[in-house]
Order: C-alpha cells, then sequence, then structure tokens
C-alpha cells in the first residue's frame, strides 16, 4: 500500500460546524495545488454531528483525518491535540467557519520552507488585510484592546497576537508544547509568548470573511480565557489559569456570603442560622460558577453534577477548617491579626482547588 507523507497538517478545531466542512475540504484542495497536504478535524464531540461529517470525508479521501474528543472542550486544547497527531513537518492552524481566506496557505507554508522565519501569522492588520468583512463593531473594539495587552506578554509588537489563523514549523511547536495552556481561547498568543521573542515571525495579509455557518467561539469565556492567559503569562507562568478563575469565582462567592448573611440578620435570624443560610448558599454559586467557567472543559451534567455539588459540599468544608487551623495557629504564634486571616484564607481556597480538581471534577487535568 502506498504511504501518504503531507508537508503540511492543517488543523482545524470544530464545534457545530458540521455543513461548513465538505466546503473547507474543496477549498483546501483547490488552493493547495501540488502541495501535500492533510486536513485534521478535531471535534469536541459536537451535537450536530460534525465528527460524522468528518469521518465521512476521511472515508473518501486520504488528506481527511479526524479526532472526536469526548469529555474534554477548549480550542486551545483541541489544537495542541491535532498537532501533535500529526508527523508533517510543518502545522498550520485555522478555522472552519469560512473566514479565514485558505488561498494565503501556500504563501505561509513557502515562507517557512525558505526558512525566511519559524512562525507565519495570516494578519488581518497589514498590507491589503482587512477584519472589516467577518467582525461586529463590539468584536473589533474587544480585538484592538486585547491586540494592546497581548504587546505586554509577547515582547515583541505583532499586529495580529491574537489571530487564529497561523502555520509554523513542527519543531517550534513540539518546543513548546508542554508548556501551552490547553483550556485557553488564543492559542497563537500562548505559543508567542511561550517562544519569548526567539522566534522569528513573519505576517501575511489576508481579508477576514463572514461567517457561513456554526456559531462564533467569541464569547464572555472566550474574553474570561484570554484574560486569565495574561495573568498567567505574568507570573511567569507559576500560577495556572484555572488555578486563578477558581479564586476570582471565590471573591465572588465571599460577597455572596456577606450578601446573604446581611439579608439574614435583617430578617431577625439567628446569627448562627444566617452564617450557615450564607455558607450554602455561596459554595452552591461557587460550584454552579466554576461548573461553568472554571471546569467547562470538563463540565459535570445531570445526576454528575448533584454527585459532584454534594462533594464540593465537603471539600469547602475541609478547606474551611484548614483555613481556621492555619489562622488560629499563626494568631496564637503572635502573628498579626490580618497576616493569620491571610494566611488561612490561602491555604484554604489552595485545598479546595486541589481537591477539587482530584475529586470533584477529575475526567481531565489541564
Amino acid at each position: 500500500m502506498q504511504s501518504f507523507s503531507p508537508t503540511v497538517s492543517v488543523v482545524v478545531p470544530t464545534f457545530n460546524e458540521s455543513q461548513n466542512l465538505p466546503r473547507l475540504v474543496g477549498l483546501l484542495d483547490k488552493a493547495m495545488g501540488d502541495i501535500a497536504w492533510e486536513v485534521v478535524f478535531v471535534d469536541d464531540d459536537s451535537p450536530d454531528g460534525t465528527w460524522k461529517v468528518a469521518k465521512q470525508l476521511a472515508m473518501d479521501d486520504v488528506r481527511v483525518r479526524c479526532i472526536r474528543r469526548v469529555g474534554r472542550r477548549g480550542l486551545a486544547g483541541a489544537c495542541i491535540e491535532g498537532a501533535l497527531s500529526s508527523a508533517a513537518p510543518y502545522v498550520a492552524v485555522m478555522d472552519a467557519d469560512l473566514q479565514h481566506d485558505e488561498t494565503i496557505l501556500p504563501d505561509m507554508l513557502a515562507t517557512l520552507q525558505k526558512d525566511e522565519a519559524d512562525i507565519v501569522i495570516g494578519s488581518r492588520f497589514v498590507g491589503d488585510g482587512s477584519s472589516e468583512g467577518g467582525f461586529s463593531a463590539r468584536r473589533a473594539f474587544a480585538s484592538r484592546v486585547a491586540t494592546h495587552l497581548a504587546a505586554f506578554i509577547i515582547g515583541r509588537q505583532v499586529s495580529d497576537p491574537m489571530s487564529g489563523f497561523f502555520a509554523l514549523k513542527r519543531e517550534v511547536f513540539e518546543a513548546v508544547a508542554l508548556n501551552l495552556v490547553p483550556s485557553g481561547f488564543k492559542i497563537l498568543l500562548d505559543i508567542l509568548a511561550s517562544t519569548r521573542g526567539r522566534m522569528r515571525v513573519a505576517e501575511v495579509a489576508y481579508r477576514f470573511r463572514s461567517r457561513q455557518e456554526g456559531l462564533s467561539k467569541f464569547d464572555t469565556r472566550a474574553i474570561l480565557d484570554f484574560l486569565g492567559l495574561l495573568l498567567h503569562r505574568l507570573t511567569g507562568g507559576t500560577v495556572s489559569v484555572r488555578f486563578l478563575f477558581f479564586m476570582i469565582v471565590g471573591a465572588i462567592g465571599l460577597a455572596i456570603h456577606l450578601v446573604v448573611l446581611r439579608i439574614g440578620l435583617l430578617g431577625e435570624l439567628g446569627f448562627e442560622v444566617a452564617q450557615s443560610a450564607a455558607t450554602v448558599v455561596a459554595m452552591t454559586s461557587n460550584f454552579l460558577v466554576n461548573n461553568l467557567l472554571t471546569y467547562s472543559d470538563m463540565k459535570l451534567r445531570g445526576t454528575a453534577a448533584l454527585a459532584g455539588l454534594l462533594k464540593f459540599y465537603v471539600v469547602c468544608g475541609v478547606g474551611a477548617l484548614a483555613n481556621i487551623g492555619v489562622a488560629s495557629w499563626l494568631f496564637v504564634s503572635n502573628e498579626s491579626w490580618w497576616i493569620a486571616g491571610i494566611a488561612g484564607v490561602i491555604v484554604g481556597a489552595t485545598f479546595n482547588y486541589t481537591m477539587s480538581s482530584i475529586f470533584v471534577w477529575r475526567q481531565q487535568q489541564n
């Protein structure tokens, strides 16, 4: 049997984009010409059966592959898995919504093959590139703000660090793969931050098209992922994005706790009753928000969510004991009350995060 050895693997993360896949394969076939290419669709178990369409295409075309991810979510993680599944010397990443201009892929690949760059970005903001056809005013504004913020993290001026359309040498990707954040939204930004300015970057202009089918991946979670990634990189990668989300949710839970406690006291409930009610409401709120945002890629549903909530109660209860124990020990050791209090909160929060990741949301760890 004759083997197929592609020069470039085009990794395409998908979710509910079944109608776009046949057309995208046709567009790639037309654009790539004599280049040996393959497309790897990485689907997060789309309810519309995108993975079924991808697998049917793969049966008819050896250049099409499909990875169906079950129990995992996240654009960056999908890109990472797709790239690591390939042996091609070059890897490209693009969306399945047909907004990226596949006709510039040969130019991007040629730049890499001539060793003129290690990473080539499809940019909407250089030359005759444009984003007018595919961005709403709100998203265009958010993109401009994010681009300026990203410059501080990657340590270089790149016109479009938020682009989801890029290509790079396989050895570059392999070198940074272990440092990337799988739960993120902007993998190019993470790659640029991880390479710390050591890689040569080129940009090729393209015009961002209007969306054809499917839903935009730009939502509140995407914004939070971006901000979390910025903080993660600002701390030198020592603090995980997930832990940052967990702490933010915890701070919101504290505010909810105080509000419920105050309402209970105004309603003439005893302090113990009001405090107990506030504790249950805050823990429930924390679980629901964490399940929706912090652990969205391993979200618990149905009876699993109920079991997870009960486990979360137990974890937070033990965490509260750890908080009190550490704080009390430091206070008795003649430490200032505020130092003891802060130390207790840090220990309790760290315990809650660690135990929640192990016992509540334990399908996948990113």
